[in-house]
């Protein structure tokens, strides 16, 4: 995995959680569409991005405090540190 090396977060994640239901589970419950997926690296929680309509992943990472999500789209490789605004590829 590369990692930037200022980023506490993305440099001790030792395993990548992708979920394979591919869906955001707080859409489903509301009948709502989405854009594309992340899951959380810390709880394994699938949700919607950011151009979704709904921002779901933001709205966990406000009230949990967990820092570092994983693309989970199809041939996407990539985490995101929203505490350090960090960007790696592995």
């Amino acid at each position: 995995m590369k990692v930037q090396e200022l980023c506490p977060h993305l440099t001790t994640l030792t395993e990548v959680t992708i979920e394979n239901g591919y869906v955001c589970e707080e859409c489903m419950k509301q009948n709502r569409q989405w854009v594309h997926l992340r899951t959380c690296q810390t709880c394994g929680i699938t949700l919607c991005c950011d151009d979704s309509p709904q921002a779901h992943m933001s709205l966990h990472i406000k009230k949990s405090h967990h820092a570092v999500i994983a693309s989970a789209e199809p041939g996407e490789r990539w985490l995101w540190c929203y505490t350090d605004n960090s960007f790696s590829e592995y």
